[in-house]
């Protein structure tokens, strides 16, 4: 229970100054001023250190929007490290290795953005492999971009979705761009790390696997470069759904009369 002088101090804490010259009347907010990094009163809140500190603790999809207010929000949401603890705090995971090609990576840490990468042996089969780590036959060969079984020989690995969240927990997953699948994952092993070969090959292919992927997309929306990789950068380097986002602005633009 406060004295009466902490209840006058309440009172006005609730209400806003008022301070008079003989020129001009000023009006300074206390309490209920509008907290906004726009605003100079409030200058902690374009301070990196105190940014850093109060983004570390926020979900992904939060992380986003605070890096969509200003430059300054921005600079700090979209470090490396602050989205790579974002990325990994709902699965518990231990580490990601690895940059992805787009910052739009970071924006999606749902259980889709992950697989397993399973090296093809003899006597392998998609149904097999469906049993084994409990998915569905399409989900394999959707998330693979394969058109049929026969897919399969011409491969040395498949990427298997995940169905079982529990298996990231204190592990470590590689962002990886699939030359098949055309698409980048965070990749876990579950018999340890890549093979040495695969990451050198990844490393030295992984601009070329880029450049792949942006000249087949150029070909089938029929543009240029720069638009190709806008359509791949918002849908998370996905082909099929850059195509089907290309599809949709386009028949908005010929309702409205802009094509």
């Amino acid at each position: 229970m406060g004295c009466c002088g902490d209840e006058e101090e309440d009172n006005l804490l609730h209400k806003p100054l008022l301070t008079s010259s003989p020129t001009q009347t000023t009006i300074i907010f206390t309490k209920e001023a509008t907290i906004s990094p726009m605003n100079s009163n409030f200058s902690a809140l374009t301070c990196r250190d105190i940014l850093r500190i109060i983004f570390e603790k926020l979900p992904i999809a939060d992380l986003a929007r605070a890096a969509c207010v200003c430059r300054s929000w921005n600079s700090v949401a979209s470090d490396r490290e602050i989205q790579a603890a974002s990325f990994m705090a709902p699965w518990k995971l231990k580490e990601i290795v690895g940059n992805p090609s787009s910052g739009s990576f970071w924006k999606d840490n749902s259980l889709s953005k992950f697989a397993i990468s399973h090296r093809i042996v003899r006597g392998d089969s998609v149904a097999s492999l469906a049993v084994k780590y409990s998915v569905q036959v399409i989900d394999i060969k959707r998330l693979n971009n394969m058109m049929s079984d026969h897919g399969i020989y011409s491969r040395e690995r498949l990427l298997i979705p995940l169905s079982n969240p529990d298996l990231l927990i204190d592990s470590t997953c590689y962002i990886e761009l699939d030359l098949y699948a055309k698409r980048e994952a965070a990749v876990l092993y579950l018999e340890g790390g890549p093979p040495e070969s695969s990451c050198s090959i990844n490393r030295a292919t992984s601009e070329l696997a880029k450049r792949r992927v942006i000249e087949s997309v150029r070909r089938s929306l029929q543009v240029d470069d720069e638009i190709a990789r806008y359509y791949l950068s918002i849908t998370d380097g996905d082909p099929r759904s850059a195509l089907s986002e290309f599809s949709e602005d386009l028949r908005w633009e010929r309702q409205t009369g802009l094509a």
